[in-house]
């Protein structure tokens, strides 16, 4: 059954103080990945960091989500906008995240606490990783509640009416008379794929199906951050097939997008990682030590 979508971004208005549904999206991302990092802390699997380290990386890692998202999306995405107006840089609250941007900030801030801590590099990764996909799943979610990236026509009966897809003369509309013209069936041609609850499901309930069963376990270094950039790339770029190109315009052959060129370096930085798990050493948890004057 096709679907007009007709969900207020706004999920709460008190006054001048509105709270978008985007934004509680990165607070539950963030909160999963908080509550899910807590048990993989206490099960030891980063040797020598407790509670209060693993804080540290948290919070570092979401100031790369929301500064290097950002950036990465002016930067690939709304140059031309960004320099006729910098100032959009700072109002994150109307979307407009870029994945590959937020996770070169992540891996920067990663970096850094790791030398801070004198942890293997992809030791932080391969505990961090786990913890990604559910943020990721909550954020497309927030995209198709905020009635962007949306994607191509389907004859479908799964298709969703998204107001702003619609050609100029019915963008006009108000929704009242949209919803009559759908109820009419007029609207039907206009369906899409929702292309951010497949990114959900794929990047983040499958990937954090995979990433935690296998992290739940002894496993060589590299493995599950080598998991974690190949799914991606390879669900990304299967998604992007089905899913409007950035700015409406494909990059090259008329079916190559944006999305798709830059996945391209994770599926190759997934098989090389795979690679190097093959001949790295297996990680033991290591149960964090119990604090000062704790009864056993």
């Amino acid at each position: 059954m096709i679907y007009f979508h007709d969900i207020d971004p706004i999920a709460i208005s008190l006054g001048p103080i509105q709270v978008h549904w985007y934004g509680i999206m990165y607070l539950l991302g963030f909160a999963s990945a908080w509550w899910l990092g807590k048990r993989r802390i206490a099960a030891g699997r980063l040797p020598g960091v407790n509670a209060d380290g693993f804080s540290d990386l948290l919070f570092y890692a979401m100031l790369g989500v929301v500064v290097g998202g950002r950036v990465g999306y002016m930067l690939f995405y709304a140059m031309g906008d960004f320099l006729s107006n910098p100032l959009l840089l700072f109002k994150v609250w109307d979307g407009g995240m870029s994945f590959h941007g937020g996770l070169l900030g992540v891996l920067a801030a990663s970096w850094w606490w790791s030398r801070r801590h004198r942890l293997h590099f992809f030791d932080t990764m391969d505990f961090v990783a786990p913890l990604v996909p559910l943020g990721l799943g909550f954020g497309r979610v927030g995209n198709f509640i905020g009635d962007e990236l949306w994607g191509k026509f389907t004859d479908g009966s799964w298709g969703v009416v998204f107001p702003s897809g619609l050609p100029a003369p019915l963008a006009q509309l108000d929704t009242a008379t949209l919803k009559a013209e759908f109820a009419a069936g007029a609207l039907n041609q206009y369906a899409r794929h929702p292309s951010q609850l497949y990114e959900a499901f794929l990047e983040g309930l499958v990937m954090f199906a995979v990433l935690w069963a296998v992290s739940a376990k002894p496993r060589n270094r590299y493995l599950v951050s080598g998991l974690f950039a190949l799914m991606y790339g390879l669900f990304r770029f299967a998604v992007e097939f089905v899913r409007m190109p950035d700015n409406g315009v494909y990059v090259a052959f008329d079916w190559l997008t944006r999305g798709q060129i830059l996945s391209l370096p994770l599926v190759a930085l997934g098989l090389v990682l795979l690679w190097m798990s093959h001949r790295a050493p297996v990680l033991q948890p290591v149960l964090p030590a119990a604090p000062a004057g704790a009864k056993p």
